[in-house]
């Protein structure tokens, strides 16, 4: 890829390789580059719970229910983390569904696209890294302004009515540093500088979207299990035509906040 005069080129993400199995190999790829796919796994959901004990051992801590997803002939999904704030009743009991600190993600390919849909990923903490010297501004609206992280999705059946407040770039207890992205964020309610983080938001968003034409891209086969840092690495695909379907599992380890 060639670097125009004046750019920084985005810090892409392509991940290795590693054959089912070969869990000391794929955590310390995992460690190193932020993500790693996994090859040789059946075709099922049973496969990425099996991946993820794999992989984590006993640091895994908690899982979530799998998720499928079935596109057709659909646009891009830019660069994200995931992550939500999701809670229901069952039995009269609360059950978590989805929770705002998931710190792996694994997405298995079900079916790829018969054209278009390829993946790719970028380094966010070389990202924020490298506002310093591009973006001052931004840097310090990330790591220091408090904004609700969901508030863009305010009102959607199981999200709390609490808004759920944090920073872009937060860190664990024993100092992993967590770096968000979603378009649920918003400026906190009657925030006094809500028009200027409305702006910061937008600026971000564009930023992110337009890193993703230099990015590499990878494919995923069917039963491929891409594993994320969901603290470090967004993810996004490229546009397809056809029907793609990916199965996602996320979850928490013990390093989790």
């Amino acid at each position: 890829m060639t670097r125009q005069p004046g750019t920084v080129q985005p810090p892409g993400v392509v991940p290795a390789r590693v054959r089912a199995g070969v869990g000391d190999e794929a955590r310390r790829l995992l460690h190193r580059d932020g993500a790693v796919i996994l090859t040789g796994h059946e075709n099922t959901a049973d496969a990425l719970v099996v991946a993820a004990a794999h992989l984590l051992g006993h640091r895994l801590r908690e899982l979530y229910p799998h998720r499928v997803r079935t596109s057709r002939d659909a646009g891009p999904v830019h660069l994200h983390a995931d992550s939500f704030d999701v809670v229901v009743d069952v039995g009269g009991v609360p059950h978590r569904r989805r929770d705002p600190d998931e710190d792996h993600v694994l997405v298995q390919c079900g079916r790829p696209a018969p054209a278009g849909g390829d993946s790719f990923a970028l380094d966010a903490h070389a990202f924020v890294d490298g506002l310093t010297a591009t973006d001052p501004e931004m840097l310090d609206f990330l790591t220091g302004t408090d904004v609700d992280l969901y508030g863009s999705w305010a009102g959607l059946r199981g999200l709390p009515a609490t808004p759920r407040v944090g920073r872009h770039v937060e860190y664990t207890r024993t100092g992993r540093r967590i770096v968000r992205r979603t378009d649920g964020a918003a400026p906190i309610h009657r925030d006094p500088d809500g028009e200027q983080v409305h702006a910061l938001l937008t600026r971000l968003r564009d930023a992110v979207h337009g890193a993703e034409a230099a990015l590499p891209r990878f494919p995923l086969a069917e039963g491929d299990i891409l594993v994320l840092d969901n603290y470090r690495c967004w993810h996004g695909r490229d546009a397809h035509s056809g029907e793609r379907t990916v199965r996602i599992l996320t979850l928490r380890s013990a390093d989790a906040r």
